[in-house]
């Protein structure tokens, strides 16, 4: 049995049916582009970073730094005032004659005049340095200096001025404080101070030095002066 014309046609003109057209999409691809980029980008920041850590580790070995040299040249007593609770406590000679005040308070103005030596190939970079007076251990002014940069192999001097003003002292301090100044004619104070310092190699900074200053002073109150000091300094290497 032949087939039919329509048939034959249908079968010679029809569209036979097939697989559909896979279309993947494009996103995967790009994301992988992407994290490819930044992962070079990670590794070639790493090595650049890593680089000039290097270049300035040999430079500041190479340079050798040294800590600076922080010294107490001179220190007066500009003026110094004791004022007791009870005015009868101490004679016009300085002699107590009453029982001990319960209160006193003490007025004082002190000069410090430091060299700041620096010994490296590069400069130092100071920042604020703060000098406080105390009596017995009980804190009774402080003064600050502003920060500055210093030259290498320079030496600068630095000039600090701790002003007190009545400063309040209770019964046994005060007590203390009229002994000292009227038997014996001698106050002790200690001046403590914080010197931060920095290695300047190429703009960059060095990791903070800290310079420790430790003075012991004895003040002659009737004669207004400074009868003996004691100093110390202790700082840390880089």
């Amino acid at each position: 049995m032949r087939p039919t014309p329509n048939g034959d046609h249908h079968r010679r003109h029809g569209l036979s049916a097939g697989p559909p057209l896979a279309h993947y999409p494009r996103s995967s691809s790009s994301s992988a582009s992407f994290k490819g980029c930044c992962c070079c980008l990670f590794l070639l920041s790493s090595f650049l970073l890593l680089l000039v850590l290097a270049v300035f580790l040999i430079i500041f070995l190479a340079v050798k730094p040294e800590k600076p040299q922080f010294d107490l040249q001179q220190v007066g007593v500009q003026y110094m005032g004791i004022y007791p609770s009870n005015p009868s406590s101490l004679d016009g000679t300085g002699t107590a004659v009453s029982p001990s005040p319960t209160t006193a308070s003490l007025s004082l103005t002190i000069h410090l005049l430091f060299t700041a030596v620096n010994p490296n190939k590069v400069g130092i970079k100071y920042g604020e340095s703060r000098f406080t007076v105390m009596y017995r251990g009980i804190p009774l002014g402080k003064a600050s200096v502003p920060g500055f940069y210093q030259e290498a192999h320079s030496t600068r001097n630095v000039e600090v001025t701790i002003a007190v003003d009545r400063a309040n002292l209770m019964q046994a301090d005060a007590s203390d404080l009229i002994r000292d100044a009227s038997l014996s004619d001698r106050v002790q104070l200690r001046i403590l101070g914080d010197v931060g310092a920095k290695i300047r190699v190429l703009d960059f900074d060095s990791p903070g030095v800290q310079v420790s200053v430790d003075c012991a002073i004895v003040v002659s109150p009737r004669k207004q002066s400074i009868t003996d000091k004691q100093c110390g300094f202790d700082g840390l290497s880089v």
